[in-house]
């Protein structure tokens, strides 16, 4: 890097004022800590004591109840888990906070292994659970209050028992996953980790150049997307053998665990039915030209051009205002808008801020995107963002402040309980940019940045909403095609193209470049076909809003309730308190209509 963009990169840090680093001392002091190497070994103990107290005996156990029965065993196994993810979480993040580090790549890759190892003798557990008759669950259930407190725990497990293999396939297929998925997983990491781009002489990161697209200036998005065409293009035999070989492992997976259909694992994962989503990606796709495509067309008009290219997509409106917006302005920004909805709410975001638990510089190494990470019920979560200073930098804080909230308030379901499906998990996050939204656009009184606000939700929901089902169909057609063999990069870059271009519409002119732009999504990666969720997530809280919008009372306290309820409910149970029935094919089209609306009032203003 230069002198004057040196001097110009520390102009733009000190405008966004003192950036937190997350308090990882809150899980352990240190990687080489005497705590850390103590509760690592006994996890181990307790493991394996869990697996000779356990194993074979809880048929036996199904018929006993208090310290003998079946809720025993399972909160011994629970407290194991809380454990175990405590020790998984201090590694994962101390890893995420610099991928580009070697010692942390080392210490990452060691306690994985070692937590595999660990939990070859948990595996039983599971599997042994299930292979009890149902009636004898059932007595169980009715016999001990121990046993019916995990209820809903146990009747979720029992859904996984279609696609169990015996014990011994079950432990290789874990033992495995160490050199096999999550190796190209970690190797996707490290790999994007390290890539740099050339921008007019400066060499930035991942994150610093996918910021450039949001310049107003249509030249520097041009030179930035030309910057990621070309290093995506130079390290495109590594992703497409990385995306070849995780394709591969996931249908030789799902064959042998009698999955039907290539997304049934995800769907299973998230409790929800496969019809649920086709209805959901069928209602967006019938939608792409009343959304973007419309939209789109409106904005290339907006700024001139009677085609964009695919670089101008996200490029402010002339209206949006230039200035960065420092750390503490988008930290009162959320705050305030949790507080307008539910002053219990904004108390438990502040946390995040005062006691360190939000990492937000945008660093070499660092992880790329943003995250919550719930961690343990014992401890509390975390959140990873790369904060810049643009507007869209703050409605992701209030996104991922969202899943935090969520994660505290679910916690107390405890360890086993508290995870929520994907599908339900974005809607407090979404909910929470819904909220930071309207509280600012509230605010606004002056028609031409009421006009960029709305402008810039409208592509949020594009992208959250159409973007993430072209995503879908993408992985679907991939997964598809690599049944019949491996893939190509050019083969999988027609596939890319054929549903961005179909999404997108005729208003975005996609030139050569784009092809290799799958590269660098982590969600086909780390968690395939999660990418609907976003869109689940979206849709469902559009429709929640709506209903918020025209309670009396009462909605607060129903959203908390749905909040702490966890992973102890299907998403029917959760949205019936709201008359919302996601398996209504209708439910879709009300959550897009609410988009509608918002290009509807775009383009009155643009009359006006």
């Amino acid at each position: 890097m230069s002198a004057a963009d040196a001097a110009s990169a520390s102009t733009a840090d000190a405008a966004l004022g003192q950036l937190p680093v997350w308090r990882l001392e809150d899980l352990y002091p240190s990687k080489d800590s005497d705590t850390f190497r103590s509760d690592l070994s006994k996890a181990f103990d307790l493991a394996k004591a869990f697996e000779t107290r356990w194993k074979g005996r809880l048929a036996e156990a199904a018929s006993k109840t208090a310290d003998e029965g079946l809720g025993a065993a399972i909160a011994d196994y629970e407290a194991i888990d809380d454990l175990v993810g405590r020790i998984g979480s201090f590694a994962g993040l101390t890893y995420f906070s610099d991928t580009s580090s070697p010692a942390n790549g080392k210490f990452y890759g060691d306690v994985q292994s070692k937590l595999t190892d660990l939990s070859a003798h948990l595996l039983f557990f599971a599997l042994e659970l299930n292979r009890i008759e149902d009636d004898v669950i059932d007595a169980s259930l009715s016999a001990d209050p121990r046993t019916a407190h995990y209820g809903p725990w146990i009747l979720d497990l029992r859904k996984d028992k279609p696609y169990q293999l015996d014990d011994r396939l079950e432990q290789l297929f874990l033992e495995k996953s160490m050199t096999s998925a999550a190796a190209f997983n970690r190797l996707f990491d490290e790999t994007m980790a390290g890539v740099r781009f050339e921008v007019n002489g400066e060499t930035l990161p991942l994150e610093r150049t996918l910021s450039l697209l949001q310049e107003p200036e249509e030249e520097t998005r041009r030179v930035a997307a030309q910057a990621l065409s070309k290093t995506f293009g130079e390290n495109l035999r590594v992703f497409t053998l990385i995306t070849n070989t995780l394709a591969k492992d996931k249908e030789i997976a799902d064959r042998w665990r009698g999955f039907e259909d290539i997304a049934d694992s995800r769907h299973l994962a998230n409790r929800v039915e496969r019809q649920v989503v086709d209805a959901l990606a069928a209602a967006v796709k019938q939608a792409y030209p009343r959304l973007s495509h419309r939209y789109y067309a409106m904005k290339a008009k907006w700024l001139g051009m009677e085609q964009m290219n695919f670089w101008d997509r996200n490029a402010p409106l002339p209206e949006t205002p230039k200035a960065l917006i420092p750390w503490d302005q988008a930290r009162d920004t959320v705050l305030s808008a949790y507080a307008g909805f539910a002053p219990e709410m904004a108390d438990i975001a502040r946390r995040f801020f005062d006691e360190q638990w939000i990492d937000a510089p945008a660093r070499q190494g660092k992880a790329p995107g943003a995250f919550a990470h719930p961690t343990v019920p014992s401890a509390h979560p975390y959140v990873l963002v790369n904060y810049l200073g643009k507007p869209r930098d703050v409605m992701t804080l209030a996104h991922e402040l969202g899943h935090g909230v969520h994660q505290v308030l679910a916690g107390g379901q405890g360890a086993l309980m508290c995870q929520t499906p994907l599908t339900l998990a974005e809607t407090a996050s979404v909910f929470g940019e819904m909220l930071t939204f309207r509280a600012l656009l509230e605010r606004t009184t002056d028609r031409r940045e009421r006009k960029a606000m709305l402008a810039q939700k409208v592509e949020d929901m594009i992208n959250t909403v159409v973007r993430q089902i072209a995503f879908y169909d993408f992985e679907r057609k991939l997964h598809t095609a690599r049944k019949d063999g491996e893939l190509t990069s050019e083969q999988i870059g027609e596939l890319w193209l054929s549903v961005q271009d179909e999404s997108l519409g005729p208003s975005i002119r996609i030139s050569e470049g784009y092809e290799s732009w799958w590269t660098y999504i982590p969600h086909f990666i780390h968690s395939p076909f999660y990418v609907y969720a976003y869109a689940f997530g979206d849709c469902l809280v559009n429709s929640l809003y709506a209903v918020y919008q025209n309670a009396d009372s009462g909605f607060q306290q129903k959203y908390f309730e749905l909040l702490k309820a966890g992973g102890t409910k299907h998403h029917s149970e959760l949205l019936k308190p709201f008359g919302l029935d996601a398996t209504d094919p209708s439910f879709w089209d009300k959550g897009l209509s609410m988009i509608e609306g918002l290009i509807d009032e775009l383009e009155a203003l643009d009359k006006a």
